[in-house]
């Protein structure tokens, strides 16, 4: 038997233990940096299988795995964390931990890991290079459990030549999984702005300064950064997301407005220029009508760019496994993925795994209380994470 039937039917062997692992992970969320019981539950099925896990990274919960041998090392990674979400359903598997969940698929991300394992632990002995598999807390909390994960050196002793990952994606169907080289997703800030005024009766304006007008300024003049003065050719998005008034009432002008909101794009030199422009607009603007202002901006991920070359290896391996028919070239998107960090440093590819039922089920977006998977796409993601781990070995 060929290796790829080999995996084939590795897959099907295991498939409805990774549903199991699964599903108790989904009943069982625990919130970034957070994932004590997660990790022991993981740490326990590696030992299980004769294995030796190194755990208590990344902030205490991370874990890395290393299966097979050789000069060369390559890594594979699933995030472990939930968010802070009341999931809504009836389902046997729903979350029973109040108002967290799995809405993100990381436990699906880490089920199919472990599943990924348990073939790669059966075919060891075959394999043409070490593989290392990362467990990672906290990709949902800045400053991101990979930033964490590679300060502790996950990506050392020995060095880590490439690394790939896998997200879900609900707008593709079970059996189907799509990638795309170079900028795939973008940085990642949150801007956290307070404008200070002076309150006082609303029908008496000529004694305030009106914070809620200058905050209105501020927010339609942050729009004229990415459209007058970025290049067209980046993509960029800078929206405020929340606006609240500290005091204020009908008739009283508040002293302070706060704004939050993020700035994202895929140009690191775009982006520093940016967070200069901010200040400049906002200060200006404050300055023009007697008010002052409080800016902080939080450095988040940065863009995920995957290797061009890895890119090509993975989706060869793809067409390889799938067929072309169920292989799909993906866009650039606005999000941000703290996979990123690994992109900066070693080649790298994050691919979509598709989730929803080919009858339209199951295709509620991720972060959202309803978000499900069609449980079929576990079998693929095992079977293809564990050959395209194996391709990349050969090549």
């Amino acid at each position: 038997m060929n290796m790829k039937n080999r995996i084939v039917a590795l897959s099907d062997k295991y498939h409805q233990q990774v549903i199991g692992y699964r599903r108790h992970l989904h009943a069982y969320p625990e919130l970034s940096f957070e994932e004590f019981d997660t990790a022991s539950y993981i740490a326990k099925i590696l030992r299980d299988r004769g294995l030796q896990p190194i755990e208590g990274l990344g902030g205490g919960t991370g874990i890395t795995v290393d299966i097979g041998r050789g000069e060369r090392t390559i890594a594979l990674r699933a995030d472990i964390d939930a968010l802070p979400i009341q999931e809504e359903g009836s389902h046997s598997y729903i979350s029973t931990q109040q108002g967290v969940m799995h809405a993100c698929g990381h436990d699906v991300h880490t089920a199919s890991l472990l599943g990924v394992v348990l073939i790669l632990n059966e075919i060891s002995d075959d394999l043409p290079c070490k593989i290392r598999c990362i467990f990672q807390p906290g990709e949902e909390r800045l400053p991101g459990g990979a930033s964490k994960m590679i300060a502790d050196g996950v990506l050392e002793n020995p060095d880590v030549e490439l690394i790939v990952g896998q997200h879900v994606h609900p707008d593709l169907v079970s059996g189907t999984v799509g990638v795309k080289p170079n900028a795939f997703m973008a940085s990642c800030d949150e801007l956290y702005i307070t404008i200070k005024g002076k309150g006082g009766h609303a029908a008496l304006p000529q004694h305030v300064i009106d914070p809620i007008l200058v905050s209105a300024q501020v927010i339609v003049g942050l729009q004229t950064i990415v459209s007058r003065h970025g290049n067209p050719n980046i993509p960029s998005v800078l929206s405020i997301g929340k606006i609240f008034s500290v005091g204020g009432a009908t008739n009283i002008i508040p002293d302070e407005v706060k704004l939050e909101g993020t700035f994202r794009t895929f140009d690191e030199e775009w982006r520093e220029e940016v967070y200069t422009l901010m200040r400049q607009k906002i200060n200006g603007i404050c300055q023009a009508h007697g008010a002052t202002a409080d800016i902080n901006i939080v450095r988040g991920y940065p863009a995920l760019i995957n290797d061009a070359d890895v890119t090509a290896s993975v989706k060869k391996a793809m067409l390889e496994y799938l067929g072309e028919d169920n292989v799909v070239d993906l866009p650039s998107r606005m999000t941000a993925e703290d996979f990123s960090y690994y992109s900066q440093v070693v080649p790298a590819c994050f691919y979509r795994l598709g989730t929803s039922a080919v009858d339209g089920s199951k295709r509620s977006a991720v972060h959202t209380p309803t978000f499900d998977i069609d449980e079929s796409a576990l079998k693929t993601s095992i079977g293809l994470m564990s050959w395209i781990a194996y391709q990349l070995g050969m090549d």
